[in-house]
């Protein structure tokens, strides 16, 4: 196995300082207000050319990961049509940055929808996308009906999108939180996608199938250290860490000695 590419999540008015200090092959960071539906920001004083050619210089990659508030699977309007906006907004500053990829969540269905409502949601909301950077649908932690949080839906879901070039971010805290066996996760995903493009890699402060998207620092949770370093060697895909950030260089430090 050659050697895996490892980042983290970072926050700040300079990622690619960040990624210095710590030795990160790439970061992920957000381009506006994860919970706000105004236009982009870019975390960087020279603006989006500014930080892509930082990035460029230093030879760290970006990826971006959409708004948590993006919902282009819900059969409600006044949401599933400002999320293809904002998604195509997000997309749009990623390619400005010179990113790797665009990671948004599934999303959700209320109660009382056909599943198969979001299913046909997101394939129209992926027609109408211009994919200028790779999406990355990422699979959940919660919900009942979740389009990425059960084998069952991520099956149905990629069923149909599985085609349209769109790709997959494995989070290893939602898989088990959203009641996904550890043991040969990756194997199970690739045996449905095909593909894992990113690893979300975390522990999990929630128990197994408990539906609680709470991150935990590595080898403090309840996924198992190893069910994590052996999907990250079957997965042989670039790593993300969404740690809690102060214990971010011991999570680094581990999966480098690990890997």
């Amino acid at each position: 196995m050659g050697k895996l590419a490892i980042g983290s999540h970072v926050g700040g008015d300079d990622p690619i300082a960040q990624a210095n200090e710590l030795g990160l092959d790439h970061v992920q960071i957000f381009l506006a207000d994860p919970q706000g539906w105004k236009g982009s920001t870019i975390p960087h004083v020279d603006g989006a050319e500014g930080l892509r050619a930082s990035a460029e210089a230093a030879n760290i990659g970006i990826y971006v990961h959409a708004r948590y508030i993006i919902n282009v699977a819900t059969t409600n309007n006044k949401v599933r049509i400002p999320s293809r906006k904002l998604l195509q907004t997000d997309v749009d500053a990623a390619a400005s940055v010179g990113a790797k990829a665009v990671i948004v969540h599934g999303g959700h269905v209320t109660d009382g929808d056909d599943p198969q409502a979001g299913v046909d949601n997101w394939v129209k909301a992926l027609a109408q996308l211009d994919m200028k950077v790779p999406v990355l649908i990422e699979n959940t932690a919660g919900g009942k009906n979740s389009m990425a949080r059960r084998l069952e839906s991520i099956k149905a879901l990629w069923g149909a999108v599985g085609d349209t070039g769109v790709g997959f971010c494995l989070d290893t805290c939602h898989a088990h939180a959203g009641g996904i066996d550890m043991g040969q996760v990756a194997e199970t995903i690739l045996g449905i996608t095909g593909r894992i493009d990113l690893i979300h890699c975390n522990d999990s402060q929630g128990a197994f199938d408990s539906g609680a998207d709470r991150h935990a620092n590595l080898g403090e949770g309840s996924v198992g250290m190893d069910n994590i370093i052996n999907c990250l060697k079957t997965a042989k895909a670039p790593i993300v860490l969404e740690t809690p950030f102060d214990g971010v260089a011991t999570d680094l430090a581990l999966l480098r000695n690990a890997l």
